[in-house]
């Protein structure tokens, strides 16, 4: 499987393990999940439904509700038991494919339900391929720099200047995580109990 089939399939099985989707419903979830400059056709979507239905890891069941005349009845996708110990195992998995420019924003969405060690990993690596991108980036830069012209120039500073961003944001991550990581929001008191009468009228 491509780097790009093994990221839609986690996709996918993370936004199934939350609720049975339709195909649609479920296009809409993956293009907002992979961002503005990733749109997902139905032209890949479908296969990979239907090799994730081939394996076991979801059911596909038609809309019990009665289609509006002259449509089709929607088709349901779930995820089955098979599918939810994949994206278990998939969360688990912190190699190299795991901090990849294809799989990094798919394994980073679900970060809320993968183990902290896990998630230091990936981080790490992460930081550490886009080190040795800056660091290659710069040399090369360092050795045209008399060759290009001043556009040229601003789009390899705007490059440099992008990932020297995301490192230390990875940086900042990486500390926060091993200080303990996000805490869950204190529930809020302030909001009177209206679950007793009031005893007063």
């Amino acid at each position: 499987m491509s780097k790009r089939g093994a990221a839609l399939e986690l996709a996918v099985l993370g936004l199934l393990h939350d609720a049975p989707m339709h195909g649609y419903e479920l296009r809409k979830q993956l293009n907002s999940l992979l961002g503005w400059g990733r749109v997902l056709s139905y032209g890949t979507l479908y296969p990979c439904l239907k090799a994730l239905g081939k394996a076991g890891y979801i059911v596909a069941t038609e809309q019990k509700d009665v289609p509006a005349r002259g449509r089709r009845a929607r088709i349901v996708y779930k995820l089955t038991a098979e599918g939810k110990e994949r994206f278990t195992q998939s969360l688990e998995e912190s190699g190299p494919a795991s901090w990849d420019d294809d799989n990094f924003g798919i394994r980073f969405a679900f970060f809320a339900r993968t183990a902290s060690p896990t998630r230091v990993r990936i981080l790490e690596g992460r930081r550490s391929r886009l080190e040795d991108r800056l660091e290659s980036v710069r040399l090369s830069a360092q050795r045209g720099r008399e060759r290009v012209d001043a556009y040229t120039l601003e789009l390899q500073r705007h490059g440099l200047e992008s990932v020297e961003r995301e490192v230390g944001w990875l940086t900042e991550l990486i500390e926060r995580e091993r200080s303990g990581g996000y805490q869950d929001p204190p529930e809020d008191t302030s909001k009177p109990d209206t679950s007793k009468p009031d005893s007063s009228k």
